[in-house]
């Protein structure tokens, strides 16, 4: 009796893995093509949408975030009040003046003005000014947050975070008549 050769069973756990990675790529393809994912804004999130953004962002934020060129004063005040009120208020409510759209939005746009009701804080006032610089700076993906890298200069970007920094504190009478478009 002659034997049989064991030769192509390695062969075809190969053909196997290859056409197992050919159908999974080809189920993810059709589900996102015609799957029904989440792209509106009022759509609820994958499970752990948040969770997965914020750990890379946080993480990429820590290791490139600056300290600021300069310090604090009216005059810094003044212009980052200036620059909020064009490019920010409009998404970021005004002190004492919330946007009403911003709700609707996903994520919703924080108003930068108000306290948050779990920790008392107002807007990113807890937040290092390098870390509110990066976020005007670079943006955020998937937010609605643009970058204005090529929009503001780099002392404007300072200044607004610079004065987001302080929105806990209370602002001279020039600078929140900026805000409130006096």
């Amino acid at each position: 009796m002659a034997k049989k050769s064991s030769g192509g069973g390695f062969g075809k756990v190969f053909l196997g893995f290859l056409l197992g990675v050919a159908a999974a790529a080809a189920g993810l393809f059709l589900y996102l093509r015609f799957g029904p994912l989440p792209v509106a804004v009022a759509d609820a999130p994958l499970p752990m949408e948040k969770q997965i953004v914020r750990l890379p962002l946080e993480g990429r934020i820590e290791r490139e975030k600056k300290d600021a060129p300069f310090g604090i004063g009216e005059d810094v005040f003044e212009g980052g009040a200036q620059v909020y009120k064009t490019q920010c208020a409009g998404c970021h409510g005004t002190p004492g003046h919330d946007v009403p759209f911003a709700k609707s939005m996903y994520p919703a746009a924080p108003q930068l003005w108000k306290k948050h009701a779990r920790n008392n804080v107002v807007g990113v006032s807890d937040d290092a000014p390098g870390e509110t610089y990066w976020k005007v700076a670079n943006g955020i993906r998937l937010t609605g947050m643009p970058s204005y890298r090529h929009v503001l200069s780099d002392t404007q970007m300072w200044q607004v975070s610079l004065l987001l920094k302080n929105a806990d504190k209370e602002m001279p009478d020039p600078v929140m008549k900026i805000l409130q478009g006096q």
